[in-house]
Formats: structure tokens, sequence, C-alpha cells
């Protein structure tokens, strides 16, 4: 399994991170986990191109998750491709009907089918995956790819999130702040290495990172280290990890 990191940012993009969006690959298969500002941009960067991404998993519906749905939809129709296939969480379909509404013109251009899914095990693209509900502002959902990936989708660090993704060979966490930003919905590092003590977790990736966190990694992470002591780093985008 190839995971690429195609958006690491936030809702306040910068110019080194794009908004969120992570491809998973494996033996031909493609999917995209969501389809934030910029995502479009870093498919055709990664060597992938929207071509070859038939099906988006979207973890919630907030605008840095889903901005670039419909640029994607676009896309794929002026290249002559056909199908797209959009799973979710509960709303997912009525977020693409108003998309829609509002674009009248990009109506029936795709065969465009819309699934929503709930927390529990399903199969998308080809792929067996678990969800779990976190904390967040939106109705939002962690996937869980067997043991080797697990992303947190946006949520403040909690014990069940971490019992979800422990024994993971790679989980990508939102961090988005540091310790001295005062936030609900997203962790920061402290609180996310107090729940990931004594979990078993081949290697964290952090993500989902607003420009609070510029110049301050060396800083969070002694933070994390201070209760949790695993490999942590910094996801960046176009990174590639590979997972047996």
């Amino acid at each position: 399994m190839r995971v690429t990191f195609l958006g690491t940012g936030s809702a306040m993009p910068t110019g080194e991170r794009f908004q969120t969006g992570i491809l998973v690959q494996e033996d031909g298969r493609s999917l995209l986990v969501d389809c934030g500002s910029g995502v479009l941009h870093r498919l055709q960067q990664s060597g992938v191109g929207y071509e070859n991404v038939s099906t988006v998993l979207l973890t919630h519906h907030h605008l840095d998750h889903v901005a670039d749905l419909l640029p994607l939809m676009k896309a794929r129709w002026l290249a002559g491709e056909e199908h797209l296939e959009v799973v979710g969480p509960q709303g997912t379909k009525a977020l693409v009907d108003d998309l829609l509404s509002v674009h009248e013109y990009m109506q029936d251009k795709l065969d465009l089918q819309v699934r929503e899914v709930v927390p529990g095990e399903f199969s998308v693209a080809g792929f067996d995956v678990s969800a779990y509900e976190t904390r967040h502002s939106l109705p939002c959902l962690a996937y869980r790819f067997d043991d080797r990936f697990t992303f947190s989708g946006d949520s403040e660090a909690f014990a069940g999130l971490a019992n979800f993704a422990e024994g993971s060979a790679i989980l990508a966490h939102d961090c988005s702040f540091p310790d001295d930003v005062d936030v609900s919905n997203h962790p920061t590092p402290a609180a996310l290495g107090r729940e990931l003590a004594g979990r078993e977790i081949g290697r964290v990736y952090l993500t989902h990172l607003y420009p609070h966190t510029d110049d301050r990694h060396e800083e969070m992470l002694e933070s994390i280290g201070a209760h949790y002591d695993g490999d942590v780093r910094f996801a960046e985008d176009l990174t590639t990890v590979s997972i047996e």
C-alpha cells in the first residue's frame, strides 16, 4: 500500500500546505480520501492525475475537505472520464445535490454514484475499511485500512480514537495547533500525546496543520514526546509512504 499526502494544511492553507487530501493506492486501485482546495493540483503533481481517481471517500463536509470535489467532477468530465463515486457520512448525498444545484450545467455530466456510510465496516474502491466516529464540530468519520493505515479525519484526541488506531503501521492524525492555542474540535500536541501514550503504532504523521504551527515543529514534537515515545513526524504535501 502507498499513502500519499496531497494536502496537509487546513482551512488556512499556506503556499507549502494545501487543504486536506490523502491518496491511498494498492494493486492498481486508487482512493482519494477528502478533496480540499488544492488537492486537484496535487493529484497532477503526484503523477497520478484526476483521470485515475474514480472514488472519493469523505471524512466530513467542512469546506477545506470538499472544496475541490466539484472541480474534480468537471476535470474528469472534460478528460472524457464518465464515472465518479463519492462516499461519505450521512448528508453526503445532500452535499453533492446542493453543489450540483448551484452549478446546474454539471448535472448529468458524469455517471455519479453517491453512497453514505456509518461507523462500522464497508468496502470502497476495492479496499476494506473500518469507520469510527470522531469528536468534531460536524459529524466526521476516521477510517482504518486493515492494520496498515488509519486516518483520524478532524477530531479532538480521545481514548476511543486512539484505541481505533492502535496496531496501525501508519496513523495520520490531526494536530492543528500548538499547545498555547485554546481550541476545541482539534487536538494540541500535549492532548494528542496523552491519548497515544502506551499505544502500539508504527509511525504517526501529524497533519491538518494551521499556520500557527509554522516554525514550532520541534516544540510540538517535544510536547507529544513527553507522553508518547513512538515515532512521530510532520506530514508534508506530496510525501509518499509505502506500507507492507
